[in-house]
């Protein structure tokens, strides 16, 4: 399924930032991605991994063999790893993590769990990885209000 955000559509026409569903699809299948590698992929690389599916365990494993082949042919170096999850926090319907729920409390919001758990896991993903101290964060109020939590 291609799903691209709105408050992604600063860079969706480009492709110079990695969209939330390759992101997801990176911590699905273990890869580490810099954002200079992503930009020495050409479009039909970037738009292969925007497409090949990542969910099964044949397809994950399909998709890291790519993506692992894609950065060792466009860079010259090896993919790094990146540790999966067993239970990411982003399938967890039940518990908003503590990061996500600060984040919108510095806005003036308090999610409930009834909305966390009506999310798609993509849509969680997102608020997840926005939420981080170690991002740049200018989407996580966007991302609220694109998903009607606001």
């Amino acid at each position: 399924m291609t799903r691209f955000f709105k408050f992604e559509a600063d860079f969706v026409e480009s492709l110079h930032c990695i969209p939330m569903q390759v992101r997801l699809k990176l911590d699905t299948c273990g890869i580490k991605l810099k954002l200079n590698q992503w930009n020495r992929f050409n479009k039909e690389d970037q738009e292969s991994l925007i497409q090949n599916p990542c969910q099964s365990p044949e397809e994950i494993t399909q998709y890291r063999q790519f993506l692992q082949g894609l950065v060792l042919d466009r860079t010259g170096e090896s993919a790094k790893d990146l540790a999966v999850e067993d239970n990411p926090p982003w399938m967890n319907e039940a518990e908003i993590p503590d990061g996500v729920q600060d984040k919108a409390q510095q806005f003036g919001i308090t999610l409930t769990l009834e909305q966390w758990a009506k999310l798609e896991a993509i849509e969680r993903f997102a608020l997840i990885k926005l939420s981080r101290s170690s991002h740049e964060n200018a989407n996580f109020l966007p991302a609220l209000k694109e998903l009607n939590l606001v």
